[in-house]
């Protein structure tokens, strides 16, 4: 199963840049369109630069977790 994808640029007037999900990503974290991704990055003791990409939880459960904390 490849899980390659491209960087292109979002908009020509942006620094950022749009990738697809490859379908094995899609299937392994069960996503679907309108989804949100997290992103953190990190890096190794050799300098290596890593990103780790988790399906976010839906922002109402997000709310009422924080609500119920209060």
């Amino acid at each position: 199963m490849n899980l390659d994808s491209s960087v292109m640029l979002a908009k020509s007037s942006s620094k950022s840049v749009r990738t697809t999900v490859p379908e094995g990503i899609v299937v392994y974290l069960e996503l679907q369109a309108g989804d949100r991704l997290e992103w953190k990055m990190s890096s190794n003791e050799d300098g290596e630069r890593i990103a780790v990409v988790r399906k976010a939880k839906p922002i109402n459960n997000v709310r009422s977790a924080k609500a119920k904390r209060r």
